[in-house]
């Protein structure tokens, strides 16, 4: 099966320090440069390695913060992986990915006590009016280049639109070579995608005078996400300074299960 990452090798340091060497294939090319990662695939493997850092059986990862340095080479890269803020109940860890001499992504991830809260649990986001299998595809993603549209497939709802809308999203490409992508790092290796499913400037890369890209990717999960399909009930809103918002409810096939948000600086496109 194809994947995205390649594994090198790893090292222990000292104070529980780990350092990870991979080298991206073709499949996490991106959309805006074909020299650098796609976000998606890249938040992937982060959550990857977040989630394997010294797991406790009685915590889970609720939050993942990335911050996007600048462009993500599409070269050899290290993940540099440790504990910020050690607890019982809370705990704070920190992934960097570095290439070529300089960070590109620093991700934190806030894991935290995991208990039973059935008796009290309540949710406001509604799920989902369709299940995937029921949409039809949609291909309007596929006007952006790059390896990692090329991978994955998406069907939408009818009335999904610029600005707002809700489109499922799904890949048969494994986050590391040789290793089974469990379903937590499978689904968020394509949160970033929801930047793209709704843009207010149009479908495809050659029709834009205007480039959108973020500068960050915020992800609060109130359970932990099942299966290989993610939904993304999207909306994307630009202001009058050069500064724009993606936010979006988050679903698997067994509904709602967090949101996310990313920044966007908008700018005229190069010519």
């Amino acid at each position: 099966m194809p994947a995205y990452y390649q594994f090198i090798k790893r090292e222990q340091l000292e104070g529980g320090v780990s350092v990870a060497h991979y080298q991206p294939t073709k499949h996490a090319q991106g959309a805006w440069n074909e020299h650098e990662q796609h976000m998606a695939p890249a938040t992937g493997l982060l959550t990857a390695e977040l989630e394997s850092y010294t797991p406790q059986a009685n915590m889970r990862i609720a939050r993942i913060s990335l911050d996007i340095l600048g462009l993500i080479p599409l070269d050899e890269f290290t993940v540099t992986t440790r504990c910020i803020r050690p607890g019982r109940t809370i705990e704070l860890i920190e992934a960097v990915m570095s290439s070529r001499g300089r960070d590109a992504i620093i991700a934190r991830a806030w894991r935290l006590l995991t208990q039973d809260t059935s008796e009290i649990a309540g949710l406001e986001d509604q799920k989902a009016l369709h299940q995937p299998e029921d949409l039809p595809v949609w291909d309007g993603m596929k006007g952006w280049p790059g390896g990692f549209i090329e991978s994955v497939r998406l069907v939408a709802e009818p009335d999904r639109r610029a600005g707002r809308g809700m489109v499922w999203i799904t890949n048969d490409v494994e986050m590391v070579e040789g290793e089974t992508t469990d379903d937590l790092v499978h689904l968020m290796g394509m949160v970033d995608t929801a930047n793209g499913v709704v843009p207010r400037l149009g479908l495809g890369l050659s029709e834009l005078q205007w480039m959108f890209p973020n500068t960050d990717l915020q992800i609060h999960m109130h359970r932990m996400p099942k299966g290989r399909w993610l939904g993304i009930e999207a909306v994307q809103q630009y202001g009058d300074d050069g500064i724009g918002l993606t936010s979006a409810v988050l679903h698997d096939v067994h509904g709602p299960f967090g949101r996310s948000e990313q920044i966007l600086t908008i700018r005229p496109m190069p010519r």
